[in-house]
């Protein structure tokens, strides 16, 4: 039996996570799985976690942790504390591009939950990379997946100016910096357009709507999406933006590439681990507005250089597909 400990949040209007993709998945594949929590209050959050694991004690093969940098990091800690005294094997699962501060500023609870695991396994070779020159050694690369086949791959070549951004609105994704180069594409009289997909995380989302009332440039807004609706979604638009200060190797790059759509992203975190300069997207530097908007111009004149990113794009997304993924996790759980 497994135990997978992580924050179930979709049913509070946030966008699902891993332990609710991977989890999914891995039940399907016939694993024995709980996944556990989904209480809304954090302390009863923690409290359902730790009691899962303690009620299924004398059953348990593994205790998978989605292990962040924020709150979620405090879970991991206390699992893994009781996964030590219970003498079970667990295995962390690395995400958020800021996990580095809490290698640096919470070094003692870092070597409980990592030194101590059976496996640290990284979704991304940037992550790991970074683990690694902190001294921790028992690490695993399983990239984060998609199941390709729910991706219709559009071939993008003469593009316009039509941007879609889709993430959770927090201050580390930098939501505002769209609104800031659609008007900035506007002032050098391309004709843009911009639609943001994602639930509100912090007040990130009022200053974004309040921007784009500033500055008078009309934002769709569609709130949380379910997976299918984006997606369907997205084959009204020909460039996906990514504006954020921090990363990983977020899934959301991944599925646009999986759609053909030609990508500008920030260059920070664990991008540059999954986007190919010029090959399969285009890196700009953080909060580099001018530096966004001359890549999105030139994609709208250059029809060659789109369709090989969108043809690049597919590729690569292909080797986060499922049917390969899964073979590391049967490894892994055998």
């Amino acid at each position: 039996m497994i135990i997978y400990v992580g924050n179930i949040i979709s049913g509070h209007g946030k966008t699902a996570t891993t332990i609710e993709t991977l989890g999914k998945l891995l039940q399907k594949e016939g694993f024995e799985l709980e996944l556990t929590s989904n209480k809304q209050n954090k302390i009863f959050r923690l409290l359902d976690m730790l009691w899962t694991v303690f009620k299924h004690r004398k059953k348990i093969d593994y205790v998978l942790i989605d292990t962040y940098s924020t709150t979620n990091f405090l879970y991991a800690y206390y699992v893994s504390k009781l996964c030590i005294r219970l003498k079970l094997k667990y295995i962390p699962i690395l995400h958020g591009g800021n996990l580095e501060e809490r290698l640096k500023h919470s070094k003692a609870k870092s070597d409980v939950i990592f030194k101590n695991a059976h496996a640290n396994v990284s979704p991304s070779m940037f992550l790991k990379t970074i683990f690694e020159r902190y001294g921790y050694t028992n690490l695993k690369h399983i990239p984060n997946n998609v199941e390709l086949q729910e991706y219709t791959f559009k071939q993008r070549t003469n593009v316009k100016a039509k941007l879609l951004w889709v993430r959770s609105f927090a201050e580390i994704y930098n939501p505002q910096l769209a609104v800031e180069v659609l008007h900035g594409l506007k002032q050098k009289g391309i004709e843009a357009s911009l639609c943001m997909v994602g639930p509100k995380k912090d007040d990130s989302f009022e200053k974004t709507q309040a921007l784009a009332k500033e500055l008078e440039v009309e934002v769709s807004f569609t709130g949380r999406l379910s997976k299918h609706d984006w997606i369907s979604r997205s084959a009204e638009f020909d460039i996906f933006i990514n504006t954020t200060n921090f990363d990983n190797t977020p899934v959301s790059l991944i599925e646009a590439m999986a759609l053909g759509m030609p990508i500008v992203s920030t260059n920070v975190g664990g991008i540059s681990y999954l986007i190919n300069d010029k090959v399969d997207g285009v890196l700009v530097k953080p909060n580099a507005k001018d530096e966004i908007i001359a890549a999105i111009a030139s994609l709208v004149n250059s029809p060659e250089m789109v369709e090989n990113l969108s043809k690049n794009a597919r590729k690569k997304a292909a080797t986060f597909d499922w049917e390969t993924v899964k073979k590391q996790w049967r490894n892994l759980l055998k």
